[in-house]
């Protein structure tokens, strides 16, 4: 076929991946290999690919291809995540612009919604990773509300509800009013914001004293069912057994004392909102106070907030803070720096609020998954440092509140029966709540109609942590052939930002139903920044559009301009000439082919001594490379394994490689030559092919015909044997004797097609193995090895040995002289320079020491210049 005369991404991404497809390459079934198995962290079911998407999911692809070519069982498991509070506020969100209002509806009138929406926008993101390359198990797409993974969240919350570890209590959560639902401490950010502090007057009763008290807050006062003193506070022992009045509402309330209050800070005074502060909570339950929850679900306040109800917090805020100024109850206001908790999803400020919530006891569960990480190491985190955060969460970890105010997602299997707070039951189905309600109350005529489902839904990450089991039907069936064959799966790769939420999780999942860890490495990525560092979003508007990089520059281009700077946990800042350079990487390769494929092959002619040791030369290299390429993935250290391959490809191969076997102008190469120089090609395609999957398919399927059963993407990885190491070092000795050739050739304008002599001192005892090799890529017409230097010669240093090129009649050696004199004394002088500061003692002692040796390092560079000057100089007197 003929070649074309640039690669046409497009045209070959659409190919090839439609060519992977059609063969079924990337499903996987459970056979006599071993099995390598990945599962993906499944991205919101509306989402789209991002920046971060477009990171991971290439690593991940890097690692599934390179398996496959090292002859492992590979699977790749996509899915989605249904994402309750996202998904459900787009969804109202839609509803609202249509005039419907969500509490208008019946839970299935929702859901039907929920549904059409899920249908009409999920499932895009999967098929942008297309695009990208994404060598996923299509066939293996998972849903996290797929009725057997629904079914697997339902048995896992009834299976730990039997076992204790799941309770409903009445408690503080963190309220998002924008979502109006609960969130776990972890779903909650704490960002510092500049606020005020309101010092407030309340009066003693029955007298003319106040006692001033500062809050943040000043809404919340009609919400105080006391106030706290500390009971050794001396200021205030005349006010024991006394009460005060709240401002505005007038409500009378005790003065408690209790040692919870710090008498330093502030006037050491503390008013008490029992339903709204996590820590007055605890003070309202030891001194029996009132609870007043002022705020309605999205946090206006109710009836209890008097003539502001119906308003909104922040409104009341600057509206009760006149009134009180205004009735003579505001002391004074400052400025003040506070931490304010904010919902990961909707970015609204969280509310403590007092509700019956599901938890689930962490203190035992989270045991094994500290062992496996911190102390067996069955478990390993990449960068190694995460394992410090790791640590600092689960040691301090709490019970999880798991249940959410949400229709979309796994409805909580508990069904009442009664209006007690314990008069409900647990179970899979309504048909077995049934019985078992009527076992618990000895009521043998309870019906399915006398018993109400729980409204709440479970926490998505409740259905997530289960995900590398359900995914192979681990929770419902664990003795199936899927889930015995590839779990435990062996990498995870996802961001640090879900190291609790996730990672972790599904660590403890894994040891409380399987019995064993999930994975076996999690590697790390670090958040994709612009090149100014900041993080890239779409409120700042820096983040390229994925598709549009991937339609510039091609998916090989940008998954090759991602990789290069993305080391495992450090952040990437990203810069669109990353892309750019991984184009280039991409022409280079493609016009390099061309290069080969365009010789004319001859079996007449023998190989040449310069091909024979360049052959031998370069699969030194190879190998040496490829035992670089393993130890950096076995380090994951994915963007060094690629800057090999790339220094392997583009300096050895490209640059180094075809020179030495390039035959004359319009001359044929051997067919030995030609033959090695196909297959080198042939190992570099399958080191590069997990990067760059599309340009190296389609140079294979080039090269020659292809069977399906010879595709590159299955063919098998360069093996390791042996690193000639001598012969890689002679190598480099040898690229600096041409590099000297080449150096004079320049500054003398002597013509590349004027062949030259070359004279050698061999000092050093170097290796003569590579002489043709310099003949050729130097043209030296006649090289000798002398004993003593040689007048009338330009000359250059290697190391210790002298290199000369006798002088032709084209040079003007008076000239020559005259500039190579002026260049020596330059370099006296600038060594004087040098040798002064370090003679300096002040200055050596003074300065750092990296200072210093770069100060040493100019010296031993100009003494060696001027060495070589000194030697060009006497050889052309």
């Amino acid at each position: 076929m003929s070649i074309p005369a640039q690669f046409e991404a497009k045209t070959a991404e659409q190919k090839w991946y439609d060519y992977w497809m059609k063969n079924n390459y990337f499903h996987s079934k459970p056979d006599h290999r071993t099995p390598y198995t990945i599962v993906i962290p499944p991205p919101n079911v509306t989402g789209v690919l991002h920046m971060g998407h477009m990171l991971n999911n290439t690593l991940q692809d890097v690692l599934i291809r390179r398996a496959r070519l090292k002859g492992f069982n590979a699977c790749w498991v996509p899915g989605t995540d249904h994402a309750s509070i996202a998904t459900e506020a787009k969804v109202v969100a839609k509803l609202k612009s249509e005039g419907i209002n969500k509490n208008d509806l019946t839970r299935e009138e929702f859901l039907k919604h929920a549904w059409e929406w899920t249908d009409k926008y999920g499932g895009t993101i999967l098929e942008q990773l297309k695009q990208l390359g994404c060598s996923c198990d299509w066939d293996r797409t998972k849903f996290t509300m797929d009725p057997d993974m629904s079914a697997s969240v339902i048995r896992s919350f009834v299976d730990l509800y039997n076992k204790g570890q799941i309770y409903r209590g009445y408690r503080m959560v963190n309220w998002d009013p924008e979502a109006k639902t609960t969130l776990s401490d972890e779903e909650v950010i704490y960002e510092e914001r500049q606020g005020k502090l309101y010092h407030l007057k309340y009066q003693i009763e029955g007298s003319n004293e106040f006692v001033t008290i500062a809050t943040t807050r000043p809404e919340t006062i009609l919400g105080d069912t006391a106030i706290c003193i500390h009971p050794e506070d001396e200021r205030y022992f005349h006010l024991k057994g006394k009460k005060a009045i709240v401002p505005i509402c007038n409500r009378v309330i005790p003065i408690i004392f209790d040692e919870y209050v710090d008498m330093e800070f502030g006037t050491g005074c503390l008013k008490v909102t029992p339903a709204h502060d996590v820590n007055d909570k605890i003070l309202g339950e030891k001194h029996n106070l009132e609870i007043i929850d002022i705020f309605n679900d999205d946090a206006t306040l109710n009836s209890f907030g008097l003539h502001y109800e119906g308003k909104d917090r922040f409104v009341v805020r600057e509206e009760i803070a006149k009134e009180l100024e205004t009735i003579g109850a505001l002391a004074k206001v400052e400025n003040h720096i506070n931490n304010v908790g904010t919902s990961e999803r909707t970015k609204a400020v969280i509310e403590p609020r007092l509700s019956d919530q599901w938890f689930l006891r962490m203190e035992d569960l989270v045991k094994p998954a500290i062992k496996a990480v911190l102390e067996t190491e069955e478990v390993k985190l990449y960068p190694s440092r995460f394992n410090n955060t790791y640590r600092h969460w689960l040691e301090n970890i709490r019970d999880w509140n798991v249940s959410r105010q949400l229709w979309w997602g796994q409805q909580i299997p508990a069904y009442y029966y009664g209006d007690g707070k314990e008069d409900f039951v647990v179970a899979e189905n309504i048909e077995d709540a049934v019985k078992l309600a009527q076992q618990k109350t000895g009521n043998a005529s309870l019906q399915v109609s006398d018993l109400v489902q729980d409204a709440d839904a479970l926490d998505t990450w409740f259905s997530s942590w289960l995900w590398p089991m359900a995914v192979f039907g681990g929770i419902m069936n664990p003795e199936n052939e899927d889930f015995k064959y590839y779990y435990p799966t062996n990498d995870l790769v996802t961001g640090p930002d879900i190291l609790f939420f996730w990672v972790a999780r599904m660590i403890i999942a894994g040891y409380e139903y399987a019995g064993e860890k999930p994975f076996t490495n999690v590697y790390l990525t670090g958040l994709v920044r612009d090149k100014q560092g900041r993080k890239m979003s779409k409120q700042l508007g820096n983040s390229p559009e994925p598709l549009g990089l991937i339609e510039k520059f091609g998916a090989d281009g940008v998954r090759v301009g991602l990789l290069l700077s993305a080391s495992a946990g450090n952040d990437i800042m990203f810069d669109e000439e990353l892309c750019n350079q991984g184009k280039a990487f991409t022409n280079k390769i493609w016009n390099a082919f061309k290069l080969i494929k365009g010789w004319e092959v001859s079996d007449a002619i023998a190989q040449p001594e310069s091909s024979k040791v360049a052959i031998e030369w370069f699969e030194a290299k190879l190998q040496q490379t490829l035992v670089e390429i393993e130890d950096n993935f076995d380090k994951y250290r994915i963007s060094d394994a690629l800057m090999a391959i790339y220094k392997l490809v583009w300096d050895d191969f490209c640059s180094w490689f075809l020179e030495m076997i390039k035959p004359g102008y319009q001359q044929p190469i051997d067919s030995v030559t030609f033959a090695k120089a196909i297959e080198m090609l042939e190992a570099n395609l399958k080191l590069l092919h997990p990067f760059m999957p599309f340009l190296t398919e389609e140079i294979w399927q080039h090269i020659t015909e292809r069977t399906p059963e010879q595709a590159l993407i299955i063919a098998e990885w360069p093996k390791i044997t042996s690193v000639n190491e001598k012969l890689i070092a002679d190598f480099e000795f040898a690229t600096e004797i041409i590099s000297g050739i080449r150096t004079i050739r320049k500054d003398k304008n002597i013509p590349f097609r004027d062949a030259v002599e070359l004279k050698a001192v061999n000092n050093e005892n170097a290796s003569a193995y590579f002489d043709a090799v310099v003949m050729k890529l130097g043209n030296i017409s006649a090289m000798e090895y002398v004993s003593d230097k040689v007048d009338g010669a330009l000359s250059y240093r290697v190391k210790s040995n002298e290199y000369f090129i006798p002088i032709t009649g084209n040079i003007d050696v008076e000239a020559e002289i005259t500039k190579l004199t002026e260049e020596l004394n330059y370099n006296k002088g600038f060594l004087k320079s040098v040798q002064a500061k370090l003679s300096n003692e002040k200055f050596v002692a003074g300065a750092p020491e990296k200072v210093i040796e770069m100060e040493r390092k100019k010296e031993a560079d100009a003494l060696a210049k001027i060495a070589t000057l000194e030697q060009s100089l006497m050889s052309l007197k």
